[in-house]
């Protein structure tokens, strides 16, 4: 029979879409992969390819409900990990990944006590409350954000972030450099972070000169509650826009951007950089540890994005780095080359090979 690997990833996308790129790649190497995750993260399944089979676990964290919920978690998490161990006990993976968030406990704690082979990957550059955790408890650390923060003593592998297939199809695909025709600019913030580039990219964006804003196509990811102000702003603005949740087609959005506008999340600054596009990075202020700052240091400081804290974004700051960028193509362009030389289109190739190697050393 086929080799298992189990993955557990927690109900974000920064954690579901690098465990998607492992899935494909190991399934492309012969392996059997069974992911598991909860609730949250089962809304990114359907990317992900169908010979993965798939498990949902209850979701118990520290982080969200009342009181009640938090003295519940520890036994949920607990009834987790027994459950855990058992399907293990009858179905032994020859190696287990886990990706960060509270879901990934079960699995990774299982793996620990029955002595299986098992790694994680971080996707930020400062390790997640689980990531931490276990950071000391399992055989390899893989690290998508370098340098990343890690506990004293504890010795990791930059891989790069692993990119979905529909990203690696368009890696280094030829940048249009702005100019006299219509010009994309993709606005991507997450569901937590999206209300403050609602609240402010389309008030930037109608403070651009007319010769600019005439040409601009803008394709924003608001929040359902704030699509319709974000679409009557841009309207009043004059500005052609398309307003939605999701768009379930960012690759390709990116791939035709003349700028990114987008957090920098560890998923958001991978497909960036892979594409090679410029950006404006807006890190959560809110993001535990601030690792989305973190995140956003490596493309600012190859001089492929401008980064812009939270604590000082307003729509004349922003404005005025828009213009920058939009009003000279040369600067896009080395933007954009920047970015794609930052880029590390072979991170899932690699990680993959962490996962081989860590297999073959439990047979040895």
């Amino acid at each position: 029979m086929a080799r298992l690997l189990l993955i557990a990833a927690g109900g974000t996308g920064g954690h579901m879409f690098p465990a998607q790129a492992l899935a494909e790649a190991m399934l492309a190497q012969g392996w059997r992969v069974r992911l598991s995750t909860d609730e949250r993260g089962a809304r990114y399944i359907g990317g992900f390819p169908k010979a993965v089979e798939i498990e949902t676990v209850a979701s118990a964290t520290f982080a969200r409900g009342g009181v009640l919920a938090k003295l519940v978690a520890p036994f949920r998490i607990a009834g987790g990990v027994m459950s855990a161990i058992m399907r293990l006990h009858g179905d032994r993976p020859s190696a287990v990944v886990g990706f960060g968030g509270y879901p990934t406990i079960p699995a990774l704690a299982a793996a620990t006590i029955l002595r299986l082979p098992r790694m994680i990957h971080e996707q930020n550059g400062v390790l997640g409350r689980v990531n931490r955790v276990f950071s000391r408890r399992v055989d390899r650390i893989a690290c998508g954000t370098w340098p990343t923060d890690l506990p004293e003593g504890a010795q990791a592998t930059h891989t790069g972030n692993p990119v979905r297939a529909a990203v690696l199809e368009r890696a280094g695909a030829p940048y249009i450099p702005p100019g006299d025709y219509p010009m994309s600019v993709l606005v991507i913030g997450g569901s937590q972070g999206a209300r403050i580039l609602s609240d402010v990219v389309p008030a930037a964006l109608g403070g651009l000169p007319e010769a600019l804003r005439r040409h601009l196509r803008v394709a924003h990811q608001a929040r359902p509650e704030d699509a319709d102000r974000v679409t009557e702003a841009y309207g009043k603005a004059g500005i052609s826009a398309e307003v939605q949740p999701f768009f379930a087609d960012v690759p390709r959005r990116l791939s035709e951007a003349q700028l990114v506008i987008s957090r920098s999340g560890a998923s958001s600054v991978a497909d960036i950089s892979v594409i090679g596009r410029p950006s404006i990075l807006i890190p959560f202020a809110a993001a535990s540890g601030d690792h989305q700052t973190a995140n956003a240091h490596g493309l600012a400081a190859a001089d492929a994005a401008v980064l812009i804290p939270e604590s000082k974004l307003d729509a004349a700051t922003l404005c005025s780095h828009v213009a920058a960028i939009l009003e000279n193509p040369g600067a896009a362009v080395k933007m954009a080359h920047a970015a794609l030389a930052y880029g590390i289109p072979d991170a899932t190739g690699r990680l993959a090979a962490m996962v081989e190697a860590l297999a073959a050393k439990e047979k040895t």
